[in-house]
């Protein structure tokens, strides 16, 4: 794509697909891998503690670590007290980060309990103070992820969307559930819609079990909203940006990469680990992304029983080649697997379609994608 198909304030976006910030994942290596692969251009850090972010805390350093690869960047930080965050933003700005997000959707209790996270959305006037003093204090864009608010009988997103962009937010992030939902249940595609309508000025990116390409095409109909963030769809689909793209551009419905080329850009990912972290903390890491890329395998669990033992590299190579053997009584003589054996299609909550719903109210839940536990625990 050429030229900007979104702007907020100074910055200019080639792409309206974004990568969600996902603790523990969304690291600097799983980046770079979806940027090689395509489609997205604005991509977004681990949550960040604003104040180990000013103490220098090593852990905080290590999170917004970045390459020349790695751009356009955005860091996404949470806490409570005002100047905090703003010395914070200023620093990141320091440094050449493109946008600082503002965390007010993380359902986690202790990221709730002092006041960020998804506490932000149930007192707007202090948030909308905290907001006016980051955006007042640097020039690149402030952006917010929230969600549709506390619970069902709290739905504070709409009012919240028109009290920061008093005060100069540049973009909202909204995920289509509320912080009781967690991830569990349906994404509230008519929720996102009443905060898009809600919004003036700005745009509105919509966020939540965005599993597929026709998942993002549907939110972005369904919603109007500006532009679809993807987070755990991403672990599931490292190509589901590039796939996306081709779908909004093209029309063209692009089938997930052959198993094969998954395998290349799994170890292109372990690569990335150990060159960022180091063999032994890279591949002890690894130990919880390598199942995600299996999850798209077929029959898996001789892998899976091996690789969270993975302690080197020629470990890695050792585990595959094993697994590789065995997968292969799965597989007809073109090495593809058995139709018995190939994994199902992704089905997002909200395209459940309501006939199915009514025959079985759990089966919305039950297409609901699991969340890979993080140092946040749910977020």
């Amino acid at each position: 794509m050429s030229g900007a198909v979104l702007q907020w304030g100074s910055l200019g976006l080639r792409s309206n697909l974004f990568l969600s910030p996902l603790a523990g994942y969304t690291n600097l290596p799983f980046r770079l891998v979806v940027r090689e692969l395509g489609g997205v251009d604005l991509c977004t850090t681990d949550l960040v503690n604003a104040r180990s972010l000013i103490e220098r805390n090593s852990k905080a350093l290590k999170l917004i670590e970045s390459s020349p690869a790695d751009r356009p960047l955005a860091v996404q930080l949470f806490g409570a007290v005002p100047e905090e965050m703003r010395d914070a933003a200023l620093h990141l700005e320091s440094l050449g980060v493109a946008s600082v997000d503002i965390n007010m959707g993380c359902p986690v209790r202790k990221v709730c309990r002092v006041g960020g996270g998804s506490a932000m959305m149930t007192e707007l006037g202090r948030t909308q103070h905290l907001v006016r003093t980051m955006v007042e204090a640097v020039k690149i864009p402030v952006t917010a992820k929230m969600r549709l608010g506390w619970d069902d009988d709290n739905i504070t997103a709409p009012d919240l969307a028109r009290a920061l962009e008093d005060v100069g937010i540049a973009a909202i992030f909204v995920h289509g559930r509320t912080r009781e939902q967690g991830f569990g249940g349906t994404v509230n595609l008519g929720g996102i819609r009443r905060v898009v309508e809600a919004a003036r000025r700005v745009p509105v990116i919509g966020n939540g079990d965005v599993t597929t390409p026709e998942a993002a095409k549907h939110m972005l109909e369904i919603t109007g909203c500006a532009g679809v963030s993807i987070g755990r769809g991403a672990f599931y689909d490292p190509w589901i940006f590039r796939r996306t793209r081709r779908l909004l551009d093209a029309g063209e419905c692009v089938p997930e990469p052959p198993f094969e080329e998954r395998i290349q850009v799994m170890r292109r990912h372990l690569d990335l680990m150990v060159e960022v972290f180091g063999e032994g903390h890279g591949c002890l890491m690894f130990r919880k992304i390598a199942p995600w890329y299996a999850k798209r395998f077929g029959p898996v669990n001789e892998f899976n029983k091996r690789v969270v033992h993975l302690a080197s590299r020629s470990q890695f190579e050792e585990i595959l080649a094993h697994y590789l053997r065995w997968r292969k009584q799965f597989c007809d003589d073109q090495g593809q697997l058995l139709p018995k054996y190939r994994p199902q299609q992704l089905h997002p909550s909200f395209l459940a379609t309501a006939a199915e719903v009514d025959r079985d109210p759990a089966a919305a839940t039950r297409q609901s994608v699991p969340v890979p536990r993080g140092p946040v625990e749910v977020w």
